[in-house]
């Protein structure tokens, strides 16, 4: 069986070299258009993110949030027909029974991350891209400690668990800073890659060593012939292969709505910034796990000698020039805390492929017999990666995925597709 994968992050990845190892014969096509938010991301492995974005607290909450006074949340209003009609979507998805039928959708997609990520680095030779030492949240005020332990408490975090950081544990990150945290939280079960860039390139070197091809080519198209869908390549070349895998990230909406599918994909940026490790200053970052300041909506997480931080949630076109005060503020934020980061540092900004209910579109499309898509899994493309993967690789030999697919069919989007599911509800 020949099957062709089109994207070359993460996601697409893991969907090709499961293929590879189920003996498909496999290309995977990467546009390679600069680092993607795969390789951007903060490397944490998100169990605990069982409530999706879209709910009636975030929505509440926006205003608070928002990029001016001081929070993560931006929109660039130049672009708003990019991602105008989404948010009218996302306003929807975030009715109370939307929200429990999606939380329930994606704690089924969870609760087998860790361990299909534990499957996959393994068979990719490399066992340790993957850390289970959990993740720490720590707040800088006794009022906002009180708020975000109440907030955890009352939030479903499925497989993930917590305790209080106290004594030694709360010192220990104490130690760190320059601003001694007011209260924190230790979570456990949760985990981290050890290196992003490096689960990339691992996966894509398994991937070759296994007999995989890889060729760098932008799809321009997915035509209908026939019945199945055919890539067209900017070379003007439409290499056939028995399945087509879609996993393009931002990208894969203009390529469904091309097949006749409603693909309301969004790009939704973040940025980070990196410097190298300062070490023997007395404030020397060790091997903490990834550490989140609620406070300033940042997360910063070790990998090797270098040291990043990211944040922002800023709804734009994805090739829209970067906002320098996202940088800036984070540059803020790490002089404030103190955080051993040497002053040469790089900068980053990527695209999260985002859907309007922040549940991932994983199936077999209805137009195309031959494609299935894998797409839009905003804020946990990492830590679904692998569980995506296998999804894939049992959709593509006939099989039936081990979780229900149902929530996350593209055509839900499709004009009158919540009449039809009340109707089949009732």
């Amino acid at each position: 069986m020949s099957i062709v994968v089109v994207g070359g992050g993460v996601v697409g990845l893991a969907c090709a070299l499961d293929l590879r190892r189920a003996g498909a014969d496999v290309l995977l096509i990467d546009e390679g258009a600069g680092p993607s938010a795969s390789w951007g991301n903060a490397g944490h492995i998100a169990i605990e993110q069982v409530e999706p974005i879209a709910s009636m607290k975030a929505l509440r909450s926006a205003p608070t949030r928002w990029f001016p006074r001081g929070g993560a949340l931006d929109f660039r209003f130049a672009d708003i027909l990019s991602w105008g009609g989404w948010a009218g979507r996302y306003v929807q998805a975030c009715a109370p029974d939307a929200f429990d039928h999606g939380k329930a959708a994606l704690g089924a997609l969870l609760a087998d991350a860790i361990p299909a990520w534990r499957r996959l680095a393994a068979a990719a030779g490399r066992p340790d891209l993957l850390s289970e030492r959990g993740h720490i949240v720590v707040w800088e005020s006794l009022a906002s400690a009180e708020k975000g332990r109440a907030a955890w408490g009352a939030a479903d975090i499925g497989q993930a668990r917590t305790r209080d950081l106290r004594g030694v544990e709360l010192l220990e990150v104490a130690s760190r800073l320059a601003v001694a945290p007011a209260g924190g939280l230790r979570f456990e079960n949760s985990g981290q890659i050890s290196d992003p860039g490096l689960a990339l390139r691992t996966l894509r070197d398994a991937f070759v060593a296994l007999g995989g091809t890889i060729r760098s080519a932008r799809v321009t198209a997915l035509r209908l012939e026939g019945g199945r869908a055919v890539v067209a390549l900017d070379d003007g070349e439409a290499p056939r292969a028995d399945q087509i895998v879609l996993a393009a990230g931002v990208g894969s909406g203009r390529l469904m709505r091309g097949l006749g599918h409603v693909a309301p994909i969004v790009a939704e940026r973040g940025y980070h910034i990196e410097g190298e490790v300062l070490e023997g200053d007395g404030r020397a970052w060790g091997d903490l796990p990834p550490v989140v300041f609620e406070d300033r909506s940042m997360i910063v997480t070790r990998f090797g000698d270098r040291l990043r931080a990211a944040s922002f949630v800023e709804f734009a076109r994805q090739d829209s020039p970067a906002d320098p005060r996202k940088w800036a503020r984070l540059h803020r934020h790490v002089g404030a805390l103190g955080l051993p980061m040497a002053a040469s540092r790089s900068q980053w900004m990527g695209a999260r492929p985002t859907l309007p209910d922040y549940l991932p579109a994983i199936g077999v499309s209805r137009r195309a017999s031959n494609l299935i898509y894998a797409f839009g899994h905003q804020h946990l493309g990492l830590t679904l990666a692998a569980t995506t993967g296998e999804i894939v690789t049992a959709l593509a030999g006939g099989g039936a995925a081990a979780v229900d697919l149902a929530p996350f069919d593209l055509d839900r989007f499709a004009p009158g597709a919540a009449r039809r599911a009340k109707e089949i509800a009732a």
